[in-house]
């Protein structure tokens, strides 16, 4: 009875103070999570680092952890902060967000025939003026604090980038020894969680390179000038999701309406981007992800769609991560109910000949593959 009670109050202890350290790590969950991709990722690269230079861990992580920074994080930081700072700097301008009258005035007639008011392009303006100053008044109030936070959490992902290189292994270790799972099971996880996220990662920037393709095909068909810049501002727009791209080709069409007065390239553009441009996303991603990984198409369309719209950007990776994590659990959950039905069958005598074979071949083998992590002792661990 004593151990019992103490059993139950260290159980006590582990959810109090488990739910503690999630409240306190809630907001560094995302930069650890995007750590653990870019490890997953580029493991390759740091294992032959490691294997080549002979070095130790702290030594290789460190070299690993720059090489990422410059290939992947020092230029998404500077498009971002550089696009950030054309943004604020057109928007503060005292044009900003201000037609040209000249350009609306057979626009505003057609429409005043129509309905019978008497809207003029200068009202036009001001009401676009007031929207700019609703919209962007609060967004500007609170850029020094999303500043800091997007800075901040840089900081964690490059920190914690480093000590997953460093010290993966042996958290992986200390990790599976603590939680109450067949460490093949635990293994089976962890390779789908490697399998997805680069699949997601793919399925990503190859949708971009389509997309912009097919949006510089556009421009270039619609009479734009500069077509090369276009089609880069596409593809990075295209990583933004469900919205990146239509942005771009979205302003190009209003451009060639208001401003060039080509009224059919601009439906024609935004035809084209509507019908083929935004809509080859939902095509490529499912098709990678379901090449890359074991989800089903339309899963892999339905958690891409569903994790943006319940975790914002972040959840075009959490999304297919979660429901391919749920999958695996099933086929783990299935695997563990035959088991036992196999077990209960043997006790009761009811065994055959064949029983053997059909449970390697519901269990696929019993063996899975190495996973490519480092133990603590620098080797491999085989499942």
């Amino acid at each position: 009875m004593t151990r019992l009670i103490s059993l139950g109050v260290l159980l006590g202890l582990v959810v109090l103070f488990g739910l503690l350290s999630f409240r306190v790590m809630a907001n560094f969950l995302l930069p650890m999570l995007l750590a653990a991709m870019l490890v997953v990722i580029f493991g390759p690269m740091h294992r032959w680092i490691r294997g080549r230079t002979g070095w130790p861990d702290w030594a290789a992580a460190g070299l690993s952890t720059l090489l990422v920074v410059l290939i992947v994080l020092a230029p998404v930081s500077l498009l971002v902060f550089r696009a950030g700072g054309e943004a604020v700097s057109i928007l503060s301008r005292p044009d900003a967000m201000r037609l040209d009258p000249h350009v609306l005035d057979g626009l505003i007639a057609r429409f005043n025939e129509a309905t019978g008011l008497t809207v003029t392009a200068e009202s036009v303006n001001g009401e676009l003026r007031r929207l700019m100053e609703e919209w962007v008044g609060p967004i500007a109030a609170r850029a020094p604090a999303v500043i800091a936070k997007i800075l901040i959490g840089a900081i964690v992902t490059v920190v914690s980038l480093y000590y997953f290189f460093a010290d993966g292994g042996r958290m992986l270790e200390g990790v599976t020894r603590l939680i109450p799972l067949d460490r093949r099971y635990q293994w089976q996880l962890l390779e789908e969680f490697e399998e997805v996220s680069r699949a997601v990662v793919s399925s990503i920037l190859l949708a971009a390179v389509v997309q912009a393709v097919l949006a510089g095909l556009g421009f270039w068909v619609a009479g734009l000038g500069k077509v090369f810049l276009l089609t880069l501002l596409t593809f990075f727009g295209a990583l933004v999701p469900i919205a990146g791209a239509a942005l771009v080709w979205g302003a190009a069409s209003l451009w060639l309406l208001f401003f060039e007065k080509n009224t059919w390239a601009a439906a024609g553009l935004a035809l084209w981007g509507l019908g083929v441009v935004s809509t080859v996303d939902n095509i490529v991603k499912p098709l990678v992800l379901h090449g890359q990984s074991k989800l089903h198409p339309l899963l892999a369309l339905l958690s891409v769609l569903g994790g943006v719209g319940a975790l914002g950007p972040i959840g075009i990776f959490v999304g297919p991560i979660a429901v391919a994590f749920l999958q695996a659990a099933l086929t783990m959950l299935q695997a563990e109910i035959d088991s036992l039905s196999e077990q209960g069958a043997a006790g009761r005598g009811e065994t055959g000949p064949d029983a053997p074979r059909r449970s390697r071949r519901r269990r696929g083998g019993g063996h899975l593959p190495p996973t490519g992590l480092a133990e603590p002792g620098g080797g491999r661990v085989e499942s």
